[in-house]
């Protein structure tokens, strides 16, 4: 009885400590790993904007990754840049390569014409005269701070293109800090691998002509008691050519030497840069030339235009009122040439 007894609780602890089947433990675990995992995603989308659509999910970008520069000719590294604007986001055109330029000329020499012409190419964004501000040329520091946000492509303008530009670049005229501040300024051209684009003309009494005129029109406005100092009709252009400035012959050699000076110094102040000299007339007579221009900034070629229209056109005889004393001024000597047609 005993025997039967003892055999009996035997048994009894085998049944009551059955060996646990390890499908009934993973088919636990997993759903334990599903819950958590669907109270993870419940929260994740939470926290989503209701107005984040597909493309955000989409939109994945790898920073601080360096652009591929191998079509690049070793020569031309210094003078090509990756902006990375703090305004905006240059996406899919964060690897294009952008040249920095600056369109160095004196008032009525037509960099206005001139610029119009490059901001006609697709890729081409040229800012005006931004230094015109005096403050912005106060000092050589206000001037580089300045030069920095427009290459950076954080400076706009009615000219800011997309943000594929290949070039960018300003209007900047002698007397607007160039000359004076001309040490720094060819110090960041250097470091910084900017294009000087000189732009003068060859004929110093056609620009004294044209300076004395809008000078006229500033004070006298005939245009509808407006001031322009370009035009884009024929119309236009006759009215403001009506004017015949008299030119004072005692100062007018004086003169005309002291512009040329300063444009002979302001090339030689930026010899030891990246530049080209350009001149007006050989651009009027040559349209080529424009070709030049966009080989020296790297460019695609692409025909240039402008809406703007020439307003002094005819003889330069039909231009001023002394002419007769201008002439026997000039005659025999180096201005000589610019009594005859240029262009």
């Amino acid at each position: 009885m005993t025997e039967e007894l003892c055999f009996f609780n035997k048994s009894s602890l085998v049944i009551k400590a059955p060996k646990k089947s390890p499908l009934a433990l993973r088919l636990v675990v997993l759903a334990f790993a599903m819950v958590c995992g669907v109270y993870i995603c419940s929260i994740c989308i939470k926290q989503i904007s209701p107005h984040t659509t597909t493309a955000n999910f989409m939109n994945i970008r790898v920073f601080d990754q360096p652009c591929n520069t191998s079509g690049i000719k070793p020569e031309d590294m210094p003078y090509v840049h990756f902006p990375n604007p703090e305004t905006f986001s240059r996406e899919e055109c964060a690897c294009n390569p952008v040249r920095d330029f600056a369109i160095l000329s004196m008032q009525r020499s037509g960099s206005g014409w001139f610029e119009t012409l490059l901001n006609s190419h697709i890729n081409v964004s040229s800012n005006g005269e931004i230094f015109g501000s005096k403050a912005r040329r106060a000092n050589i520091s206000a001037i580089t701070q300045t030069l920095d946000k427009i290459y950076n492509l954080d400076w706009f303008s009615s000219a800011s293109k997309n943000e594929c530009n290949a070039a960018v670049g300003l209007k900047w005229m002698l007397n607007q800090g160039v000359l004076e501040h001309h040490e720094g300024i060819v110090e960041y051209f250097k470091k910084n691998g900017v294009h000087a684009i000189f732009l003068f003309r060859r004929n110093l009494l056609r620009r004294m002509i044209s300076v004395m005129a809008n000078s006229y029109d500033k004070s006298n406005k005939p245009l509808n008691g407006t001031h322009k100092s370009h035009v884009h009709s024929s119309t236009e252009a006759k009215v403001l050519a009506k004017y015949k400035p008299t030119i004072n012959a005692t100062t007018l050699m004086a003169e005309l030497k002291h512009v040329d000076d300063r444009a002979a110094r302001a090339i030689g102040y930026f010899k030891t840069t990246r530049h080209i000299v350009v001149y007006y007339e050989d651009v009027v007579k040559n349209p080529s030339k424009l070709r030049e221009v966009q080989a020296f900034l790297g460019l695609p070629y692409r025909d240039l235009t402008s809406r703007q229209v020439k307003i002094h056109s005819g003889p330069l005889s039909n231009t001023v009122e002394n002419w007769e004393d201008v002439q026997k001024l000039l005659e025999g000597t180096k201005y000589e040439s610019f009594l005859r047609a240029d262009y």
